[in-house]
Formats: C-alpha cells, sequence, structure tokens
C-alpha cells in the first residue's frame, strides 16, 4: 500500500501539481507585464482594485502550499509494515528481516523506504495514508476554488463578468449555437468533489482498525490511488486545455473598473468615510460616475478628485513615510 501510494504521488501528482503550478506563474508574468489593473470583489460584491497579476499570483501560492503539504506527507508512507507478519511482533522472521525488505524495495523501486519502527501501529492503523489523503483533500480544495474563480470570471460572453477569454475547445451546445462552455473547470470541480467523498471513505477505512489489524486496507489504499490518479489527470487536462490558451479581456476589465464605486474608498483620508459613502450612494442612485457625484456633493472639486482617485496606486500599501 504504501510503496504504491509513494510512486504514484511522486511519479504522477507532483509532477502534474508542479506543471499546473508553472502555467499560473506563467500567467502572472504576463498579466504583470501588461499592467492590468482590476476591480476586486468580496461577498460577491465590488471591492478595490488589484492587479489581475495579484489575483492570479493567489493560485500560484495556494499550489505551492499544496506541494508543501502532497510533500509532507511523504515520509510517513515511506515506512513499511512488512515484517511485522500477524500481529506485529514478527512471529516467524528473523533480526534484520523487515529492515532488509526496506533497502530491497528502496533498490528496487529507485526511492527511499524504511521499515515502520513500530510495527503494531503500522498493522492496527492506516494515519500515514488517511494524513496523505488529507492532503489531497486540501489540494481539492484548493483547485475547486481556482477552477471557479476562472469560470465565474470567464462568464459571458456579453452578460457575464467577461474579464476572462476561455479557450474554445469544442462546441458547447447542441440547442445553442455559438455557445462555449468552461467545460474544463466544470471537470475539474467534478474532479476535486469526487476526492473530498474519497476523503470521507478513507477517513471511515482509517478509523475502523479494530484490534491489531485495519482491515479496510482495500478502502483506503484504493480511494488514496484514485484520488491521485483523477487530481494528476484533472490537474494535467486543465493545464493544457484551459490555463495555457487563457486570455484577459482588457476592454472588458477597464470597461468594469470604470463603473466601479468602491475607488471611493481612497477618497476616505481626504473626505472621511461619510462622505465618502455619501458620494458613493448618490452616484449609485443617480447612475453618475464618481466624479460627477462627488463634484454635485460639493465634496471635491474635479482636480482633487483627479488627483486622488487613481487605480494604479490602491494596488499596494503607501510608502512609510516615518
Amino acid at each position: 500500500m504504501h510503496i504504491a501510494a509513494v510512486l504514484e504521488i511522486e511519479g504522477e501528482l507532483i509532477p502534474a501539481l508542479r506543471s499546473l503550478r508553472t502555467a499560473l506563474q506563467a500567467k502572472v508574468d504576463d498579466f504583470e507585464a501588461k499592467k492590468i489593473i482590476k476591480i476586486g470583489r468580496t461577498h460577491l460584491q465590488d471591492a478595490t482594485p488589484l492587479t489581475l497579476a495579484q489575483e492570479f499570483s493567489g493560485y500560484v501560492a495556494q499550489l505551492d502550499f499544496g506541494i508543501k503539504r502532497v510533500e509532507s506527507s511523504l515520509p510517513d508512507l515511506r515506512l513499511l509494515a512488512q515484517g511485522g507478519t500477524a500481529v506485529g511482533t514478527g512471529i516467524n522472521t528473523f533480526e534484520g528481516f523487515a529492515e532488509g525488505i526496506a533497502e530491497e524495495v528502496s533498490k528496487m523501486t529507485g526511492t527511499e523506504f524504511k521499515t515502520a519502527p513500530n510495527k503494531f501501529e503500522a498493522l492496527a492503523a492506516h494515519d500515514a495514508i488517511v494524513q496523505a489523503h488529507g492532503s489531497l483533500n486540501t489540494l481539492a480544495a484548493s483547485l475547486s476554488k481556482i477552477a471557479q474563480d476562472i469560470r465565474y470570471l470567464g462568464s459571458g460572453p456579453r452578460c457575464g463578468l467577461g474579464e476572462l477569454v476561455l479557450p474554445e475547445n469544442e462546441p458547447g451546445s447542441s440547442i445553442m449555437p455559438g455557445k462555449v462552455n468552461p467545460t474544463q473547470c466544470e471537470a475539474l470541480t467534478m474532479v476535486c468533489a469526487q476526492v473530498m467523498g474519497n476523503h470521507v471513505a478513507c477517513t471511515i477505512g482509517g478509523m475502523n482498525g479494530q484490534f491489531e489489524l485495519n482491515v479496510y486496507k482495500p478502502l483506503v489504499i484504493r480511494n488514496l490511488l484514485h484520488s491521485v490518479r483523477l487530481l494528476s489527470d484533472g490537474m494535467r487536462s486543465f493545464e493544457r486545455n484551459l490555463v495555457v490558451g487563457l486570455q484577459a479581456n482588457e476592454e472588458k476589465i477597464a470597461s468594469i473598473m470604470k463603473e466601479s464605486l468602491m475607488l471611493v474608498t481612497c477618497l476616505n483620508p481626504k473626505i472621511g468615510y461619510d462622505m465618502a459613502s455619501k458620494v458613493a450612494k448618490n452616484a449609485h442612485k443617480k447612475g453618475l460616475t464618481l466624479k460627477e457625484s462627488a463634484m454635485e456633493l460639493k465634496a471635491l472639486t474635479e482636480e482633487e478628485f483627479d488627483t486622488l482617485v487613481k487605480p494604479e496606486l490602491m494596488v499596494g500599501p503607501k510608502p512609510y513615510k516615518g
């Protein structure tokens, strides 16, 4: 069980995860070079600006942490129960037998394995596999968030957010001509849902080690290997068929930025929160721009507004002047 888990995680999952991380970093670099500033969103409502590169850098960081979590589960998986025989005592073996197995397996596979220091735990519990699947479950949560964000940011083409242009890989609808669906995002989120279900089963299997033997071994290893394969294939498909061809709709991003009322936040230091709130609400109620609303309420002159409202100065902290 542990041998198969390590080989699949090292040989399939981690390479696919690193490759997707690299592809997303390439998008960060591309968006950074283009200096694309967009509106942020919290609670699904308009918020203050950030750059598209900053938004995608969050996805890259999630995968960086995902790699660390998965890799951190490997040391315990490298511990083998072989040599514990019936109940962990090593009956009918000789001294050095368990160590010899681990050494030989390491030579055969080309990756390090060690004999478990406590065979009673190794046979009766499968905490290492539950922990490893926990890292896969967390990775699935990260990937689902990333895929959902991209799916919503690419919604449209005319009546959605439309900030991203997703690759057109196949006809999207049998009844609506010209429709393109975000199938890669949907496929990956379904993969993630299945992995989360597998984790529940793996957890239940892990807790059913009565006395000296956990007999749920087929359940826990089947679900772990299934999740590894699903995530590996899902990430490679997502990278190849979506991330590589993903583009920013700079015109739509700029249009949404222009319409946003949350740029009013940068007026707080000058006119105060209460007046800034009045400016935003007045603009929304009357269909005015922030500048028009501020001038109507005599909160600011046109020159003052133009000096204060600069989205490019809102995407990071101000220099400290001590």
